[in-house]
């Protein structure tokens, strides 16, 4: 009987250890458990974080594309500038020229008022007023070539201020469509 206790009592101590082994056993399945899920959350993230990357990159493709036409704008508002500014260098050009006549007329003209003092006794009084009516015309041109000048000016201005403000709205779209991100 000293044998069978001693079996009973090594079979006793081997379902403890079979018990705890059974319960280890438990325990890492558990830990396999939390792991896969761990797996799946991280798979979970990933994807969110790939179709957030793809929205990012599509915001990325569109600001380029945008700035690309901004560019092609500011390029062409360039030329358009240039263009202006030459043709105004034109018309103050012309307006010197102008004056330069209006002032060799003017001064032509005060040297035959002078003459006509002179020969006040008669026929050149057809002259004067013709004259006159010249310098009437000439005025005329130099102060529509001032408006011109003028209105030309205001022009370039206000289409300097309007390419800045498409500018500065496209950049605050651009700023607001990333804060959102």
């Amino acid at each position: 009987m000293d044998d069978s206790g001693a079996i009973l009592s090594h079979i006793s101590s081997l379902k403890d250890m079979l018990d705890q082994i059974d319960e280890e056993i438990e325990a890492n399945f558990q830990i396999t458990r939390e792991i896969e899920s761990e797996i799946v959350k991280c798979g979970e993230i990933e994807t969110s974080l790939a179709a957030k990357e793809a929205e990012l990159t599509k915001i990325l493709f569109m600001s380029q594309y945008e700035i690309i036409g901004l560019l092609s704008v500011v390029a062409d508002s360039r030329k358009s500038v240039n263009i202006l500014e030459k043709e105004s260098d034109n018309l103050r050009t012309k307006k010197e020229e102008m004056l330069k006549r209006s002032n060799d007329k003017r001064e032509w003209f005060t040297a035959l008022c002078l003459e006509f003092q002179r020969e006040i006794d008669g026929g050149n009084s057809d002259e004067l007023v013709n004259l006159l009516t010249e310098k009437e015309i000439l005025e005329n041109e130099i102060r529509l070539l001032d408006e011109k000048i003028i209105s030309l000016k205001n022009l370039m201005l206000a289409f300097e201020e309007e390419i800045l403000e498409d500018i500065q709205n496209s950049n605050s779209e651009r700023v607001t469509t990333l804060e959102l991100w």
